[in-house]
Formats: C-alpha cells, sequence, structure tokens
C-alpha cells in the first residue's frame, strides 16, 4: 500500500511540475458539492456542445452513492470535473465523465482527476476502470493510453453527431480469486 501511494505521488508531483503543467497554481481535488452545482453545470454546457448531462442529472449525481463527482480546482475556480459511477455487483467503476474547462487544459488537470478517479475506484475495491471516449477525442485518447489504459471495443454511433464511442479499460489491482463480482463497489 506505500509504494503505491509513494507512485501516485511522485506521478502526481510530475504532473504538477513535469513538462505537461504549464502553471504555476495548484490543482486541488475534492468531492463535488450540491453547492457547486451551477459551477459544474457550466463548465459542462461549456465542453459539451452536444451529449451534456443535464443540470437534473448532474444533482442525482452528486447525491447517489453509487457515483463520485470529483472536482478539480485551479485559481481558486473549478476547472475539472470527473464522474466515477459504481454499481454494488460490480467489481468494474466506469469513468462516465472527465471535462477540463477550455482555458484550463494542458496544466494536467485531466491527468489529476483520472488519477483520482483510479484511487477511489480502488478504494471501493474495483479491480479496473472503464471509460467511452469519442473516436475523435485525440487528446484525450491520448491522456488515457499515456496512463495505460487499452482499448477494447467500440460502440458504433453511440454520440449524437453519430461518431463512435472508443471503450478503454485500465486493471487496478488484482484481487484473491477468481470471482469478477467482488460486491463492495
Amino acid at each position: 500500500m506505500l509504494a503505491w501511494r509513494g507512485h501516485l505521488g511522485r506521478y502526481l508531483k510530475w504532473m504538477r511540475t513535469g513538462p505537461l503543467a504549464r502553471s504555476s497554481s495548484a490543482i486541488q481535488i475534492r468531492r463535488g458539492r450540491l453547492a457547486d452545482l451551477n459551477a459544474l453545470w457550466e463548465l459542462e454546457s461549456r465542453v459539451f456542445a452536444m451529449d451534456g448531462i443535464s443540470r437534473r442529472s448532474l444533482r442525482r449525481l452528486l447525491a447517489s452513492p453509487s457515483a463520485v463527482v470529483l472536482v478539480a480546482e485551479a485559481d481558486h475556480t473549478i476547472a475539472g470535473i470527473a464522474v466515477v459511477l459504481f454499481r454494488a455487483t460490480s467489481a468494474v467503476a466506469r469513468l462516465y465523465r472527465l471535462a477540463v474547462a477550455p482555458k484550463k487544459t494542458g496544466r494536467g488537470i485531466a491527468s489529476a482527476l483520472l488519477v483520482a478517479s483510479e484511487r477511489i475506484s480502488k478504494s471501493r475495491q474495483c479491480r479496473s476502470l472503464r471509460l467511452e471516449v469519442h473516436e475523435k477525442n485525440h487528446g484525450a485518447i491520448r491522456l488515457y493510453r499515456r496512463a495505460g489504459y487499452r482499448e477494447f471495443g467500440k460502440y458504433r454511433q453511440y454520440y449524437s453527431d453519430r461518431g463512435h464511442a472508443l471503450r478503454f479499460e485500465k486493471q487496478l489491482a488484482r484481487h484473491g480469486g477468481s470471482n469478477d463480482n467482488c460486491g463492495r463497489c
């Protein structure tokens, strides 16, 4: 466990200070709160012109025990969001949403949210984290591949623009036994 924390700490430090971090401002990751609803919905609207989450759905996600909404703050403003979904009968978590404010990209915020999403998934005993990404979102695809995600499938015409969704997965932890349903997620 300590080795993993040490690796995570080095990775987060590299993301904050390495070549991808173009800003000297610190990135803080925290759980989303209902008080964040307006700012999160505005961010969602700016980032996703199509296929955005409704305000009502976002409110439900913030209150749901089967979802974790992570918020990235930089320069004292909300700069990004990640939503991770869990099912009680599955050891697979789903990264439902990852978004960074357009003016805050290139600062390591997406990477920090991704690491935090993996960490929260591991804390719930999930063995892997899956996600879908638009086939034309090359920056996100590059991020996921660099972080160790592997492409394992495709949903055809998944998005409202009829674009395909590439499916990615990363193995997070090995559990003893062959039971894929750990029941703790």
